[in-house]
């Protein structure tokens, strides 16, 4: 006769379920944040004359009536946590050569180097998947030198925001002009936005901040707008008063899901500029929830953007995205010469 094997107790079963429910899910959610960021890109294809685009303006053409594109959060091709910070695809170089003629760029400070770097909010963009270390803003300066050696008829708008950190602006404002200083022939330092002419072959500084370290004119165009998350009503806009009579408007609704970010931007491309203003119109959004995906919303807007007839004969502003491609790129750019 067979002896009786004894049973598990219930409560022990009903652990190991849980136990390997819970590793599962926990392999799920690494694969999410770390292994998908890996597959999810854009198209490199090459677009004839992106590089170079701006040769065709004239040089008495003021940049704010430029249809311009640009990238959000630029230095975020490589971010930690890669699934919620992740924001292009390429990195600066290659954005410059596709067309890309914005920047945003968001600096933090490395506490062990004492370096600007490049953050999307607490996370640091990285110069690889794989790295370890914060992409500095040196690497993405030598980038936008490099490009302009080869590309002189070009001008690249590098918008700084202050992004995460507690060390005070003065001091990312001296750190600043201590890069711009390494190469200052590379850099337009002024109050005011130029004209294509005066800025051809030169990075020209916009500011998110107040100039706390009295730098005056060397401190960059005031470039700064109320944060706008959501809001209940998708076609506000904010309009903001900037150095001299340039009237700023900017569409950044970034706390909104697909549709109501597509009807915000519309609304806000509907405006248009005109001498005296400038406009700025991200497609870029985090969903509205407290941690988003910014692939999964911009792999939809951006096909959108796409398939829409730009208006022609008008300048529409300077439209931003992520995960940007040469295609769209030169979408928006050939509007400059419908």
């Amino acid at each position: 006769m067979k002896p009786k094997t004894k049973k598990r107790p219930l409560i022990l079963r009903l652990l190991k379920g849980i136990l390997l429910f819970l590793l599962i899910a926990v392999l799920l959610a690494a694969a999410a944040v770390f292994v998908l960021p890996l597959c999810e890109g854009v198209s490199r294809a090459p677009v004839e004359g992106s590089a170079d685009w701006m040769a065709g303006l004239g040089d008495d053409l003021p940049l704010n009536l430029v249809t311009l594109p640009g990238t959000h959060n630029a230095g975020a091709a490589n971010a930690q946590l890669a699934f919620f910070s992740k924001c292009q695809s390429m990195g600066i170089r290659a954005q410059l050569e596709a067309g890309y003629r914005y920047l945003d760029i968001r600096l933090g400070k490395d506490e062990e180097s004492g370096e600007l770097i490049l953050k999307h909010g607490f996370t640091n963009c990285k110069p690889s998947a794989f790295s370890n270390r914060a992409l500095t803003l040196a690497e993405v300066t030598a980038d936008c030198y490099a490009f302009l050696d080869e590309h002189p008829t070009e001008v690249v708008l590098f918008c700084v925001k202050h992004e995460h950190g507690e060390f005070p602006i003065s001091e990312m404002q001296a750190l600043l002009a201590a890069e711009c200083a390494e190469e200052p022939e590379k850099w337009l330092l002024s109050d005011t936005l130029p004209t294509v002419g005066e800025a051809r072959g030169k990075i020209v500084l916009l500011r998110r901040y107040g100039d706390d370290a009295g730098l005056g004119a060397d401190a960059g165009v005031p470039f700064a707008w109320r944060d706008q998350g959501g809001s209940e009503n998708p076609t506000e806009d904010v309009d903001a008063s900037v150095s001299g009579d340039l009237l700023l408007w900017v569409q950044d609704r970034y706390e909104y899901d697909t549709d109501d970010k597509w009807n915000a931007f519309l609304a806000g491309l509907s405006i248009g500029t005109e001498d005296g203003e400038a406009a700025v119109h991200f497609l870029s959004t985090k969903g509205s929830l407290a941690y988003g995906h910014p692939y999964w919303f911009a792999h939809t807007l951006n096909r959108r953007l796409l398939n829409y007839d730009l208006p022609a004969g008008r300048p529409l502003g300077w439209i931003i995205v992520d995960f940007g491609s040469a295609k769209l790129a030169e979408h928006i750019w050939r509007c400059n010469f419908s």
